[in-house]
């Protein structure tokens, strides 16, 4: 008897489940452990941390500078210094229309960011001109430079200090696992507050 539409549909949906099992399998856990080292001592310095993406990768930076800025900060003896750089639509626009779109970020962190802030950017491709155009940038300004970043891993995995390459092409599988990545890097700190004096 053929297969109907409704098993056809859970069978993808378990190969699905099955895959984003085995991308999360690919997350180096002593990568994320040195990423969680690198914020305990932002937090310790009162070095700010700036994140950003396209895309979906914008909506993760949204989300994790919410749980860093208000969800780990909560629990600690003072505030994480953070900002999602995909929050303000007039700058950004402005940036766009004025500059160009490659610049959105870069002009940003041109305001804000000094040597030894964290310079975050979320990427499936690591390819994108204006978060590439940033980093270099953060980097010819001595910040500390993090990407999250897929398997093509792209420019970003070749200019950023530290990089965490998820195991996939997928977009929905790398920013499901990527913001895991962030999650753990806020609970970290929510669960366990002790790792911050």
């Amino acid at each position: 008897m053929a297969r109907t539409n409704r098993q056809k549909m859970k069978d993808w949906i378990k190969d699905y489940i099955d895959r984003q099992k085995q991308t999360l399998d690919s997350i180096p856990t002593d990568a994320v452990a040195e990423l969680i080292d690198l914020f305990k001592e932002a937090h310790k310095e009162n070095r700010r941390i700036f994140v950003f993406g396209n895309g979906g990768s914008a909506a993760n930076a949204s989300h994790f500078i919410t749980d860093l800025g208000k969800g780990s900060s909560d629990v600690l003896s003072k505030r994480f210094k953070c900002l999602s750089l995909n929050d303000n639509v007039s700058w950004i626009t402005a940036i766009g229309n004025d500059y160009s779109y490659d610049d959105i970020f870069l002009r940003q962190l041109e305001n804000y960011a000094e040597p030894g802030d964290i310079v975050m950017t979320l990427s499936v491709s690591g390819n994108s001109p204006n978060l590439v155009k940033a980093i270099d940038w953060a980097v010819d300004k001595q910040c500390r430079t993090i990407g999250l970043v897929g398997a093509k891993r792209g420019r970003l995995a070749e200019i950023c200090e530290r990089v965490i390459v998820i195991d996939s092409e997928h977009y929905g599988r790398v920013e499901d696992a990527q913001m895991g990545i962030c999650h753990m890097l806020c609970y970290a700190f929510m669960e366990n507050p002790s790792l911050v004096g």
